[in-house]
């Protein structure tokens, strides 16, 4: 087997004049891996790289792949994500991962986009104050998941409530009102951070159902699924493509 040239000139696209030192090491593991991931994979469908990339990104941090995050991050730019995207996944992945698992990647994203020559901080992307959060976050919940979620934030166990609250003005509030990212692509990458670090199957399903209600349906969840496989392997792609199923019924 030898990489195909399909592979070559798709390399060249996501990292120009570079040569992986696995190449040396372990050329039969990356003649098997790139033929399959950047040939097999890529032409499988016909989703644009620029959405690919995102949600490889998106996958990347919920599976935890700090080093492959950082060699991907290269390849985003190149296939056109924007600074303020990247770092719109990143910071929207806390409130699913949380910081304990992000900071990792958001000290390699600053890293790297100094590298690139891009200049830190980015421009604001916040559409909410202190006094609006709790509002906005409630319509962004309404616009995603429908009329059910209106007065979520006052419903449920008492003792709990106050969690329900958070989701509103914190996570929706505070994030998924924030420009740089649409609701259909904030929804998409929510669905990778939760098919990537497994065991959140209702969440992924709740969330499988917002995408296709969005108007991101189910095939072109499949594709993000068949896009991210490389980097998730078979299992949670499976889980992943369960709830789909699941929610489109």
């Amino acid at each position: 087997m030898k990489i195909s040239e399909k592979v070559k000139s798709y390399h060249e696209k996501m990292f120009p004049e570079y040569k992986s030192i696995f190449a040396e090491t372990d050329p039969e593991f990356i003649e098997l891996f790139d033929n399959f991931a950047f040939d097999e994979v890529v032409n499988q469908d016909d989703l644009d790289g620029k959405t690919r990339f995102m949600a490889i990104l998106a996958t990347l941090i919920g599976c935890q792949g700090v080093e492959e995050y950082k060699v991907m991050l290269g390849a985003a730019l190149n296939f056109g994500v924007t600074p303020v995207e990247i770092k719109e996944i990143v910071y929207q992945s806390v409130a699913y991962l949380g910081i304990g698992r992000v900071f990792p990647f958001l000290k390699a994203t600053n890293e790297i986009l100094v590298e690139k020559g891009v200049s830190l901080p980015l421009e604001g992307q916040s559409t909410t104050t202190a006094q609006t959060r709790l509002e906005k976050g409630e319509q962004a919940q309404i616009d995603i998941f429908g009329e059910g979620m209106r007065g979520f934030a006052n419903a449920g166990n008492p003792q709990t409530r106050h969690i329900n609250k958070w989701l509103v003005d914190n996570c929706f509030g505070d994030y998924y009102t924030r420009k740089g990212l649409d609701l259909k692509q904030r929804e998409m990458i929510t669905f990778c951070f939760l098919a990537a670090q497994g065991g959140c199957e209702p969440q992924l399903i709740s969330h499988a159902k917002a995408n296709m209600r969005i108007g991101n349906d189910k095939q072109f969840l499949i594709k993000v699924v068949s896009q991210c496989l490389p980097y998730i392997g078979y299992p949670r792609s499976l889980n992943a493509l369960r709830c789909v199923e699941e929610a489109a019924k």
